[in-house]
């Protein structure tokens, strides 16, 4: 399969999961509110407080989110990189995780677990792309050393590289990435 056959099946894959996503919250609101009326709950008082809405609201994407899909967990985020805009949303219910072996889990997250790959992907999201430009980095000592950590990379599916010599995150790994940074930076 050739690299932009790839990509092209990752950013197909990554819509689907984002379209998967948004329906299954659809579907969840739509049951939630039915199960609401069936149970004859009456509807909030005119004159009760407003819950804050947009700006206002501090935790907006925390109190949408459970008015639309109650029991979920999202990453989602809208971001601007060298290649283009990146909108990306990714969601499951937290019952379904924690009946998933999380065992699958470890490699992906081992491959960024190295002071130098965390650094090579952080490179490559600022716009270092070739070989040439990862081996100005001060965590690597040699090329091999570099090609070692680039191929952890390209096999966990942080990097891909659509030519040689030429490495760029998936579309689909920006937020993720992002969000693993926020978690581990918080």
């Amino acid at each position: 399969m050739e690299p932009d056959d790839r990509s092209t099946i990752e950013r197909r894959l990554a819509d689907l999961e984002h379209e998967v996503a948004r329906l299954s919250a659809l579907a969840a609101h739509v049951s939630a509110s039915a199960d609401r009326a069936e149970a004859g709950a009456e509807p909030q008082a005119a004159d009760a407080a407003p819950e804050p809405t947009g700006a206002d609201d501090p935790l907006w994407f925390v109190n949408e989110l459970g008015r639309r899909a109650p029991g979920a967990v999202m990453m989602a985020g809208a971001v601007e990189t060298q290649a283009g805009p990146v909108r990306w949303q990714y969601g499951l219910h937290a019952e379904g995780l924690l009946a998933h072996d999380w065992s699958d889990l470890a490699r992906p997250l081992e491959a960024l677990g190295h002071p130098a790959r965390i650094e090579l992907v952080r490179q490559v999201m600022r716009g270092a792309h070739t070989t040439a430009e990862l081996l100005q980095l001060e965590h690597l000592a040699s090329s091999g050393q570099l090609y070692h950590h680039l191929r952890q990379l390209v096999t966990a599916g942080w990097l891909v590289s659509p030519r040689r010599g030429y490495y760029e995150v998936p579309a689909a790994r920006v937020v993720p990435l992002l969000v693993l940074t926020m978690i581990a930076s918080s």
